[in-house]
């Protein structure tokens, strides 16, 4: 007989069951998420040594996770079934929040009954670079949990390594928690990350999306540094909802229309054309900004359609930063306006622990809105990806219910 408990509870704090539900992603099902992801009963996995089990209270949706559904770009079962592992299916989810039910040997500072949150960088502690001190995330041996690595959060127990466990704000329902983690994380490391460029106070930010979860963040980090943001949206709507989080101002990406690939340089016509709708786009954002400044900064995530955009008007000097492509992930890079005006083209990817902590200790001070978006049933995880792969457009993050019975949840008085 099984001892599975039923979605919206979980067993006794530190009584751990054999089995457990999870929404499963499968290689003979990849493609549309509504089909990839199904529910189904697995066993629970145990923490080996420097590892945590965490009963997952609430779990974000993050756009890694329609890659993983659709196979694309990577079937990332089969290249760890290539790597030894023996599992068949993928358990996505790089955000939870939850309850540590047990750890494994080695763990100190974390105890069961815990209530945490989690970063998504995940790496072999054995891994040489990462021992002689280096960034780990630059380590040969570093992943995305829950993407790269099995058992994410789209389950009742979650497995972890005890680094990536941070506390949980307690002025934070369930939910609340598990929305800002990924993408809080990664907007930090964008932006302080890479020496030479890191957020300054007075610089001016450029941030696509920013009524989304990467961009709700990255406005609050930028504000918060005392730097001024300008986002771009899709509708007057999310252009107010990024000032309420302290952009200075929005454009409105449909008023536009040179987006895509850049023509190319011998297509004269084309170029006339793309040059004009970026040059509109510059001067729009001047407008925006109140002077005749360019970004020090761009925030990029859309990638093959917006990239061109963001080189050209770039401040020499500055830098364009990308975590991800997810209009797609082969845009044309014009060289000129790159190599003449000495522009910075930087590629980023996850956290390191140092990152991680640093932008939780603002959201346990109350510094950062989590911007919880949608809240959903665990079951709805298939239809959330569709949409989020669809291109829809939400107002910050969207967070599964899992071991939590119903929002608002998991607030304690401050202690």
């Amino acid at each position: 007989m099984s001892d599975v408990v039923p979605i919206g509870s979980l067993p006794p704090v530190g009584e751990v069951p054999e089995r457990m539900l999870a929404q499963l992603i499968r290689t003979e099902r990849l493609g549309d998420p509504r089909s990839a992801f199904q529910i189904e009963e697995v066993p629970v996995p145990r923490p080996g040594p420097g590892e945590v089990l965490i009963g997952v209270m609430a779990a974000g949706v993050n756009f890694n996770n329609v890659w993983a559904a659709r196979g694309v770009p990577i079937n990332v079962i089969a290249l760890r079934q290539k790597a030894g592992e023996p599992y068949d299916f993928h358990i996505g989810g790089s955000d939870a929040s939850g309850i540590v039910y047990a750890v494994g040997e080695g763990v100190e500072d974390i105890a069961v009954g815990d209530h945490v949150v989690t970063h998504p960088g995940s790496w072999d502690l054995n891994d040489p670079w990462v021992k002689a001190g280096k960034d780990p995330m630059l380590a040969p041996s570093a992943k995305i949990w829950g993407y790269d690595t099995n058992f994410g959060s789209f389950a009742q127990f979650a497995l972890v390594q005890a680094h990536q466990v941070m506390p949980k704000a307690q002025h934070l329902s369930w939910e609340e928690a598990a929305a800002p983690s990924l993408v809080g994380t990664t907007a930090y490391r964008m932006l302080y990350g890479f020496a030479g460029n890191t957020l300054t106070e007075d610089d001016v930010v450029l941030v696509w999306g920013g009524s989304g979860g990467l961009g709700g963040q990255a406005i609050q980090l930028v504000k918060h540094a005392g730097a001024r943001a300008v986002a771009v949206v899709s509708d007057a709507e999310r252009g107010e909802y990024c000032r309420k989080l302290g952009a200075v101002g929005y454009l409105n990406r449909t008023e536009f229309d040179h987006w895509g690939v850049e023509p190319h340089w011998e297509d004269a016509e084309g170029q006339k054309r793309w040059t004009a709708g970026v040059r509109k786009f510059g001067k729009t954002f001047w407008d925006v900004l109140g002077e005749r400044r360019n970004p020090t900064i761009v925030y990029e995530h859309p990638g093959e359609s917006t990239m061109a955009t963001s080189i050209f008007v770039c401040e020499p000097g500055g830098m364009v930063v990308i975590c991800a492509g997810t209009t797609g992930y082969s845009p044309v890079v014009d060289l000129r306006f790159l190599w003449t005006r000495q522009k910075r083209l930087q590629g980023s990817h996850g956290t390191n622990d140092q990152q991680a902590y640093a932008y939780n200790d603002l959201v346990r001070a109350g510094a950062v809105d989590p911007c919880l978006g949608d809240t959903i049933r665990f079951e709805q995880l298939g239809e959330a990806h569709h949409k989020m792969g669809e291109g829809e457009n939400v107002f910050g993050s969207k967070v599964a219910l899992v071991g939590a019975a119903e929002p608002g949840q998991g607030r304690t008085a401050a202690r």
